[in-house]
């Protein structure tokens, strides 16, 4: 035969939609074309497959090759179109049997010039994306066999977490011939899930390792039982970093769905994905010098940004005041509605970014501002400039901001005697809150719309009048009353109380005066 068609995938941001590989052999002058929206990687592949099918003792045709790589709109990056490549122009040839490439069995891989199969990214992915075609298939013909995922056998691990696909690992490519060809002493066998119970028992960092602050710490408890967003204000050396990297260890364990999202995001990204990560909330803490492309997304075809890598975990922004204001001001959006959209001339890409901000920053350029010893040189306007770095509307949009005292050396020696409450105790009475929550309206707070709040949220008379009058105090925008208003029933959620009552409604309040006297 003169054609050959392979399956594989592209991995565009987590999606990996199909990628079929067409190889044509035709009579004529000998060259080697790729077609279909390649970028140089795929280019280059040529001469890799040349070499490889060389040095594996394969034939290589002379002849006029042509590669399309459908659909042709679809941007191809990276070299894990080698594999699929080699093995369309070995069934073009006659040198495998074309009906060993059925259309249940994937290929992706970069190959080295001896014909070894190397690593590549968004493994991960890819097997989410063929599970989920597959689930397709199923829908309309019953009982249809596995598909198969053949892979460098270095990105197995991860790619065999995904249920209801076989993953194959492929070594090198003359291993992978023998195993499509029938070769008794070449069969495959498909790779088992790595066991991952002692893995993933790894814990955050303890909350018993944070000396006082014991506001600082109910206001994670809530932040972390109803999804809501947090800023603390207060010195250096007040905890404020040491606190937010124990938010993870707070929250509740990842879902099946939620796992499966969070990893084929990291797959597909420049960091990866490995299995040691799996179950795990991330953690994600971009330095203050990120541009709006870093923490948004940004490139042409689009690729996600630091706020989509932390989907379903926290974001962490150390020295708020410090990012640029434009950067900041693009966090609005997602902040609000869980997802973003980035546009270019050709390409408009949706990217969740439901995760949890925490923030941090200082009350004053020098840090020291209301510090008893008297160190901070800073004048009120510039402290009051410092905090105008960011917008009211950005605040608006950030449920709890507390303010945090610098600890005493009385505190320090005191640590051994009376160390803190541990994070499973915190992370039980999280869970059950948040199990109400799901229960009531199959959401958490923070997600919830307006119509909703009225609805659930509603506090008590008592409540009621005191949330109108701190609301008229403090001249908040509605935005601030209805995020006052979810966060007084995430703290009656964690009280087992069905309704809000004045004194969660005072806490609520509390948790919004950081900026509410300046």
């Amino acid at each position: 035969m003169s054609l050959a068609v392979v399956k594989s995938r592209a991995p565009a941001a987590g999606r990996a939609p199909e990628v079929t590989v067409e190889v044509h052999l035709a009579n004529g002058l000998p060259s080697f074309s790729i077609v279909g929206l390649p970028d140089l990687e795929v280019r280059e592949s040529r001469e890799r497959v040349r070499a490889a099918l060389s040095n594996c003792g394969f034939d290589f045709p002379v002849r006029r090759i042509t590669v399309n790589l459908a659909p042709a709109d679809l941007p191809k990056e990276s070299g894990r179109f080698d594999l699929p490549i080699a093995l369309g122009i070995l069934a073009a040839s006659g040198q495998i049997p074309g009906g060993a490439l059925t259309q249940a069995r994937e290929f992706a891989g970069e190959l080295s010039l001896t014909g070894a199969v190397r690593p590549m990214r968004g493994a991960f992915a890819m097997a989410c994306g063929t599970a989920r075609a597959h689930a397709g298939q199923c829908a309309d013909h019953p009982g249809a066999h596995s598909p198969e995922l053949y892979l460098p056998a270095d990105n197995t691990a991860e790619a065999a977490l995904v249920p209801g696909v076989d993953v194959y690992a492929v070594t090198d490519l003359r291993a992978l011939c023998g195993h499509l060809t029938k070769a008794e002493d070449a069969r495959l066998s498909p790779v088992r899930a790595p066991a991952l119970d002692a893995t993933c028992a790894a814990l955050s960092p303890d909350m018993a390792d944070v000396i006082g602050q014991r506001g600082a710490r109910r206001a994670l408890e809530v932040a972390a039982a109803g999804g809501h967003h947090l800023l603390m204000v207060g010195p250096p050396g007040a905890g404020k970093s040491m606190l937010a990297a124990r938010l993870p260890g707070l929250l509740p364990p990842m879902s099946d769905a939620e796992a499966l999202a969070s990893a084929a995001l990291l797959s597909a990204s420049a960091i990866g994905f490995s299995p040691q990560q799996w179950r795990r909330r991330p953690f994600r803490a971009p330095h203050h010098s990120s541009s709006a492309a870093a923490l948004i997304g940004g490139r042409n075809p689009p690729q996600p940004g630091e706020i989509t890598l932390a989907h379903l975990g926290v974001l962490f922004l150390d020295e708020l005041p410090e990012f640029d204001r434009h950067v900041l001001e693009t966090l609005r959006e997602p902040l609000e509605n869980g997802s973003i959209t980035i546009s270019r001339a050709a390409w408009q890409t949706d990217f969740p970014a439901a995760c949890q901000l925490v923030a941090a920053m200082n009350p004053c350029p020098c840090g020291w501002r209301g510090d008893p010893s008297g160190r901070c040189r800073c004048t009120p306007e510039g402290a009051a400039r410092y905090r105008r770095k960011l917008s009211g509307p950005l605040l608006d949009r950030i449920d709890i901001q507390i303010e945090l005292p610098a600890l005493q050396p009385a505190e320090l020696a005191s640590r051994a005697a009376a160390p803190g409450e541990s994070s499973a105790r915190i992370a039980a009475r999280v869970t059950a809150a948040r199990e109400r929550q799901i229960a009531r309206q199959g959401k958490t707070n923070r997600e919830l719309s307006g119509r909703e709040t009225d609805e659930v949220c509603r506090p008590d008379s008592a409540g009621e009048a005191l949330l109108r009058e701190a609301g008229e105090r403090f001249g908040w925008s509605a935005r601030a009353y209805y995020r006052a208003l979810k966060v007084a029933r995430t703290i009656a959620d964690l009280a087992g109380a069905g309704m809000p009552d004045a004194a969660h409604v005072a806490e609520a309040v509390q948790y919004r005066r950081a900026f509410s006297d300046q």
